[in-house]
């Protein structure tokens, strides 16, 4: 294997998984979003996990596809690296997650009242259902005058 196939293989796995990570987001889009950001950082490390398959010539590999080949096929040794690979990748991932979150939860709450302070409705305002009503009370008929009597029809000059 020369350098540009594994170079090559690698652009195709990357776009391939890639696809494969904008369809996930696209399935969990519904969900909750303390529950749906978690799922998809697993995904996301799953899919995007190195391990290394040769030392020497420092050749890397996908390691869900290596433990998947490992265990289905017993085609190498390489199942317990890659595991161990991806509970570290794993590990960190969530821990920088967490970190974002802790430092998010806090300026969410700052904003979320700062936004309930800036715009207080007053108990004084009238109800949509009160402004309507008072519209339909007030309208008065244009076929009419002020004293009640009809009016003639005006045309324009033209």
């Amino acid at each position: 294997m020369t350098e540009n196939d594994y170079l090559l293989a690698w652009a195709a796995y990357g776009i391939a998984a890639l696809g494969c990570l904008l369809v996930w987001f696209r399935l969990t889009g519904w969900m909750w979003r303390w529950l749906r950001e978690p799922l998809r950082l697993l995904v996301a490390v799953l899919l995007l996990s190195p391990t290394i398959i040769d030392p020497t010539k420092e050749l890397f590999a996908p390691a869900i596809a290596i433990t998947a080949l490992d265990l289905l096929f017993k085609v190498g040794n390489n199942a317990w690296r890659a595991v161990a690979d991806l509970a570290m990748y794993g590990l960190l991932a969530f821990a920088l997650y967490l970190l974002f979150v802790g430092v998010r939860w806090p300026i969410e709450r700052w904003w979320k009242a700062r936004n309930t302070k800036a715009a207080p409705i007053a108990e004084d305002e009238p109800s949509l259902r009160e402004v309507l009503d008072r519209d339909h009370a007030a309208h008065v008929d244009t076929r009419l005058d002020q004293s009640g009597d009809r009016r003639f029809r005006i045309e324009p000059r033209l």
